[in-house]
C-alpha cells in the first residue's frame, strides 16, 4: 500500500494539484475584487417611526331595534290554538278514515274530496253553524283546487309551515 501511495503522489501530480488550487484561488480574488461595492446607507442612521396606537375605548352595545313590518300592521295576532280565518289547521281525529271535504257547510253538502289525516289547510271562511257541527272553508296551500268545507270537530290548530 505504501508504495501504491508514492507512485500516486509524484512530484509532477503534487505540482499540478498545487497550481490548481493557487490558479483557483487567484480566479475568486480576482472575481470578489471586480464586483460592484455595496453602497453604505446615506445618512448613516435611519430613525425608527413610531406609530402610536390609541387603546381601546368603551364603546356602548347598542342592541337591534326592531322595525314594524307595514304589512303587518294592524294585523291581528291569532289567540293560539283556536281555529280563525288565516289560521293553518291540520286533519285529525279520523283514525285514518279521513275528512270528506264538502261543497256546502253542511252534512247533506256534497263531498268533493278526502281531506287525509295530518294535511294541512289554510281556513279562508266561516264559521258557518249547522247540523251540530261549526263548519271553516279550507283551502290546502299547495293547491288551491283542494278547498271546501270542513266540520271543526275534526281540525287543529297548526303553526305556519
Amino acid at each position: 500500500m505504501n508504495r501504491t501511495l508514492r507512485q500516486l503522489l509524484t512530484p509532477t501530480i503534487l505540482i499540478g494539484g498545487c497550481s490548481l488550487a493557487c490558479l483557483l484561488t487567484v480566479i475568486t480574488f480576482a472575481l470578489i475584487g471586480f464586483s460592484p461595492a455595496s453602497q453604505p446607507a446615506q445618512g448613516g442612521f435611519a430613525p425608527a417611526e413610531l406609530t402610536l396606537i390609541p387603546a381601546p375605548t368603551s364603546t356602548p352595545l347598542l342592541l337591534p331595534s326592531t322595525t314594524p313590518d307595514p304589512l303587518l300592521v294592524g294585523t291581528p295576532t291569532l289567540p293560539a290554538g283556536v281555529i280563525a280565518i288565516g289560521a293553518y289547521v291540520q286533519i285529525s281525529g279520523t283514525l285514518g278514515d279521513g275528512l270528506r271535504l264538502r261543497a256546502l257547510p253542511s252534512i247533506t253538502g256534497d263531498p268533493l274530496f278526502l281531506g287525509e289525516d295530518a294535511e294541512v289547510f289554510l281556513v279562508k271562511d266561516g264559521p258557518v253553524t249547522a247540523d251540530g257541527y261549526t263548519w271553516w272553508y279550507i283551502v290546502a296551500p299547495y293547491d288551491e283546487s283542494r278547498a271546501g268545507w270542513a266540520a271543526a270537530n275534526f281540525l287543529t290548530v297548526v303553526p305556519p309551515p
